[in-house]
Parts: structure tokens; sequence; C-alpha cells
């Protein structure tokens, strides 16, 4: 378990978030993966690059049984003490189309407060688990696929990453996981990232996380399992779905979980969109779609599970998809 450290401040005087673990509070993004490239011993290595080897290093290290005993680090919690949360920036509304192949689901239930996604689609394929190595434990989050020019981006929060200050290690990720099975492989990140607020300071308001992935087999990756689509600065109070692999009780983290519902606005501390949501910790970083198609199981990804507060565990928030948002799909999609 992580204990509760105080909640550090950045240099511009604003608090950082404290991060903590709470049993059944809804999912901390398995906190991602990552490396450090081989550098001269002049130049230092830059943050969130896996070399080659270790990207081969990271795959060898996820065997079934370090999957099957990946500790979910629970949602970040906030309480009123935590955050004095800045806006996001806005700008042009901007939508980028999915790039999945159409796939028949079947209708689901909205609203849904948490329960198994038995819908298929193509959100089955596109999302995923992520796992790697965070202060010497193994950990796990969730993450999805998203249409990029690289076809290898995958979005998740940016405290699946980097947390506390340390970049993960060991970071792949698994679309379509389910009970123990991984139908389409096992992507080892090739360089991870996060908005410039998340990376300096870790404000709550900018948890989004990237990751560019390695081809697999010759193959990249959403030539494999298709890309959901994005979208940027569309606003509040929209129908969502948000989905993730919890693994803290009630979940083990082996099943594709849902909720779904009409979002609101943070009114306590930040400007996160707000979700009724069960889900528990290693959902963090599982995508929220707005104009999500049940009958093919596509959707526009408009944020990521990222936080709770400690005094409303039955209510998830995740951040507003704004100006920096949309700058950090770029730079993952042209790296």
């Amino acid at each position: 378990m992580i204990g509760r450290p105080r909640s550090p401040r950045s240099s511009s005087g604003t608090p950082r978030v404290r991060h903590t673990v709470l049993g059944a509070l809804a999912g901390i993004a398995a906190l991602l993966a990552t490396g450090v490239t081989a550098a001269p011993a002049s130049a230092a290595p830059e943050p969130g690059v896996m070399a080659p080897a270790a990207q081969r290093s990271a795959l060898d290290f996820w065997t079934p049984q370090r999957m099957r005993a990946a500790t979910p680090l629970d949602i970040l919690s906030v309480d009123r003490s935590d955050v004095r949360a800045s806006t996001p920036r806005k700008g042009r509304t901007t939508v980028v189309a999915p790039s999945t192949p159409v796939s028949d689901a079947g209708p689901l239930a909205i609203p849904h407060g948490g329960g198994p996604w038995s819908g298929g689609g193509a959100v089955a394929k596109t999302a995923g688990r992520v796992f790697f190595t965070y202060q010497g434990r193994t950990a796990s989050c969730s993450g999805n696929a998203v249409t990029s020019a690289n076809k290898s981006t995958v979005i998740t929060a940016g405290h699946c990453v980097k947390m506390q200050g340390a970049w993960h290690t060991n970071w792949v990720f698994v679309p379509g996981y389910h009970d123990g099975q991984r139908p389409y492989g096992t992507w080892a990140a090739s360089k991870t990232l996060s908005t410039p607020q998340w990376t300096a300071s870790e404000d709550i308001n900018y948890d989004i996380g990237a990751a560019v992935v390695a081809p697999l087999d010759g193959k990249q990756l959403t030539d494999v399992v298709g890309g959901q689509g994005l979208a940027f600065n569309t606003g509040y109070n929209k129908p969502m779905y948000s989905f993730g692999f919890p693994a803290a009780a009630p979940y083990d983290g082996e099943k594709f979980i849902y909720c779904s519902g009409t979002t609101f606005r943070d009114f306590l501390l930040s400007s996160d969109h707000g979700l009724t949501c069960n889900m528990t910790g290693g959902s963090s970083g599982g995508p929220w779609f707005t104009q999500f198609d049940e009958a093919t199981g596509t959707g526009l990804q408009s944020s990521v599970n990222s936080f709770k507060y400690n005094f409303l565990p039955n209510a998830m928030y995740g951040p507003y998809f704004g100006a920096d948002a949309q700058n950090l799909y770029q730079s993952a999609q042209s790296s």
C-alpha cells in the first residue's frame, strides 16, 4: 500500500494533488511504465523514452504471473484541502474521427453506475490494461488506442506515466485484455509523455498521459486494433461512457467495466467532468467517450478516469480535454 504524503506545492504556489490509496475508490490509473534511453555519459537521458533494449526487457518482464500479481494503485483521491485548481485553457472545437472497422455491439443501459461491458464492438479491442513498474512494485492502469498519424498512440492518465516526480518503467499496453488473455499482444512503449502542467507539478486538471508504442511483429497498433476518435474543447454536461479495468475490490482487473450517464462539471475544486461511477483502483486512464455508438462500440475520446473525492466515493472525475490535451495528442502522434 502507498502512504499518504503531504501535498507538495509547485513553485507557482499551486498545491499539488495528494496521492493516496483508498481501497474502495475508483481506478487510479495503472501507472504508466516507461524507461530511459541509453545516452552518452555527458548527456542527460530524456525522461519517458525507452530504448529498444528496454522495450524488449519490458516484454520479457511482463509474464502472465506478474500481470495477475500487479497491484492496482487506487485512484487519486482529493479532499477539500488539496487543490485550488487552475482552469484548463480552451481552444477551438476539434474532432478526430475514429479509424476502427465497423463491428456489431449490443445495446446496454444508460445511465449505468458500473458493470461489465458485454456489448463488444470496437471499444473491446481499442481499450486495454496498462502495466508498469512504479517505485519498485508492479502496477496496472487502463488506456485506449486512438486514431493517430503514427498509428501507435495510446491515451491514458498522467499519473499512469509519471507520479510523485518519477516516470514509470517497464510500461506496456495490452489491448482487449480479459480473463488473463492477451488476444492482440503486448505492446511496449517507446515513449511516454504528459501535459506540461502534470509533468511539472502534477496539477489535477491536466492528469492526461500518452504513450507511443513500438511495432509488434512488424505491425502498428491501430492497424491491429483500430483507433477511437477524439474530441477537444466540446464543453460540459454531455452524455458519456467511461471504460476501464478496475482491479481493486469488488473488481479483480480481469473484466472490462463501464459506467455511463450525463456528466456534470465539478463544482468543488477542479474543472473536471464528473460522472456517477463505482469503478475502483486500476481503472485510471480508461477512456471517456462522447458520441459513443453502442451499435458499433465507437466514440470520441473526451477524457480519462482520473480521481475521486474521498468524501464522494461514487463519483469519478476526468480532466477536460482542452488546448493542452490537444497539444499532448499532437506531440504523441508526431513522435
